[in-house]
Formats: C-alpha cells, structure tokens, sequence
C-alpha cells in the first residue's frame, strides 16, 4: 500500500497572463526580435518606441504578456482595426508568439483568449490574424482556435512617409 507521502503530482507551471508594464519593455522588445529572426526579418524596434506606442500620449497598441515563473514566456500584440463601409470596430492579433521550450502547453490559447476579451471590451465586433502562406502549424492553430480563412484578395500599398 502506498503511503500518501510517498505520492508525488508534477505542479503545473504558474502562468499569468496580462498587460505589460513599462518594466517589460526589454523582455518583450527581445521576444519581438526572436520572431522576426524566425521569420528572416530585420527587428529594429527597440523597448523606447515599444513604451511610446504602448504608454505614450497617444496609445497606438495593445500587449499582452504571459509571465511564468522565470520571466515573460510570450506575448501578444493588438492594432486596432476599423471596418468603415460597416461601422464596426476590430483589432488585428498582430503579433503571437511564445518562446522555445514554452511551445505545445497551452499558452498560445490563453493569449489568444485574453486578446479576445480585450477586443470585446473595446467593443470590437471581430478579431483579425494573419499568417504566411506556408505556415501550416500557425494556420492549424487558428483554425482550431475557431478563426476562418479569408482569401487574400488585392494589393496592399505602403508610402514612406518621412
């Protein structure tokens, strides 16, 4: 017979997801250059641009950060979007990522869901995501995350504009 003492559960890791804080800004300016490497994109981003789009007069995004036990594991950035000829508001999942080793445990999910719930209480009617042509894994998760495929239709145009 086992004596209970002699039982032992794996804890599961202690994840908090929330906003991030000015405090984050070098953690989650690293994990914003760890996902344009994995793309082959240049990140010239720094956390003093990171804390003026997210704290600075003018807001301009939404992140959120998934805290363990060790540090910022992951994070999502949010970019308000707007749908004119229909008069709806959206936010776009602009950024996702969760760091090597952390991948496979759910926390991808729960980013997800509190990018929704911040969505909804800004009263956003949709929530958008993009993902590259041949990224199969990132198009299974947001399938299975209840997003529907959209083709892409049409040119996107850009102008520098300094």
């Amino acid at each position: 017979m086992l004596d209970d003492s002699e039982i032992s559960l794996l804890r599961p890791p202690v994840l908090t997801i929330r906003n991030a804080h000015p405090r984050d800004m070098p953690e989650l300016n690293d994990m914003i250059r760890l996902l344009a490497a994995h793309h082959g994109d240049p990140s010239g981003a720094t956390p003093e641009q990171l804390e003026r789009d997210l704290f600075g007069p003018m807001p301009w995004i939404t992140a959120l950060v998934a805290e363990g036990e060790d540090g910022l594991i992951g994070y999502a950035i949010l970019v308000p979007l707007y749908k004119a000829q229909e008069g709806q508001r959206g936010m776009d999942l602009h950024h996702l990522f969760v760091r090597d080793g952390h991948r496979g445990h759910g926390i991808g999910q729960h980013l997800v869901d509190r990018a929704r719930d911040v969505a909804r209480k800004a009263g956003c009617s949709f929530l958008s995501v993009g993902a590259a042509t041949g990224n199969s894994q990132a198009h299974r998760f947001y399938e299975n995350m209840d997003f529907k495929p959209r083709p892409v239709t049409g040119m996107r145009y850009l102008q520098a504009l300094a």
